[in-house]
């Protein structure tokens, strides 16, 4: 049986190996440069979002006031109407990357207790680089990849981003796997 407080080496290592990673595929490979979409009349749309004073949240356009209320006439003229979506409002200034970054880190510190819990309870000591990577790379991959799905299911996130996403989670994984399956404990 291996404890959890054995395997802090690969927690730490794999999180700052995906922090890296991460990065990478953010700053220098750009296959998210096309995630967002301008608003067309942006300045306008600020402007009258602006008065109405939006509070950080998220918000669902047009928004029944219940359930029953979804399939009244007068919200099925609104949906039919549009637009329909939904909107993040954060708070004003800059993004806040320092705050959002080291989010992200303890994003993947926590991704790496959680694969480092199951890894302690399906392996042993001394198990072989290929079976820790198989095992522990998929169960870094259930966390990262398939965390994007649900926002093209409830949300209308385009599947390409959400595609990209599932990618980025699959690199992520794999590195997890390998760091893991590197750094195992040797059998006693």
């Amino acid at each position: 049986m291996i404890a959890l407080s054995d395997l802090w080496l690969p927690i730490l290592a794999s999180a700052v190996f995906v922090f890296v990673a991460s990065s990478i595929l953010h700053m220098v490979i750009p296959i998210h440069k096309g995630d967002y979409k301008k608003l067309p009349g942006e300045d306008k749309l600020l402007e009258a979002m602006r008065g109405e004073r939006l509070e950080p949240g998220t918000y669902m356009f047009p928004c029944p006031e219940s359930m029953k209320a979804m399939g009244s006439p007068e919200m099925l003229a609104k949906y039919g109407q549009g637009p329909v979506g939904f909107m993040t409002v954060i708070s004003n200034g800059p993004p806040a990357m320092g705050k959002n970054l080291t989010q992200w880190f303890i994003y993947t510190l926590v991704i790496g207790v959680f694969v480092a819990y199951l890894g302690a309870l399906a392996l042993g000591r001394g198990v072989e680089y290929g079976v820790v990577f198989r095992f522990t790379g998929t169960a870094a991959i259930l966390g990262y990849a398939l965390a994007a799905v649900p926002e093209s299911i409830w949300k209308g996130q385009r599947w390409g981003v959400t595609l990209t996403f599932i990618f980025d989670g699959l690199v992520y994984g794999l590195v997890t796997g390998a760091t893991f399956a590197g750094l195992w404990p040797a059998a006693a």
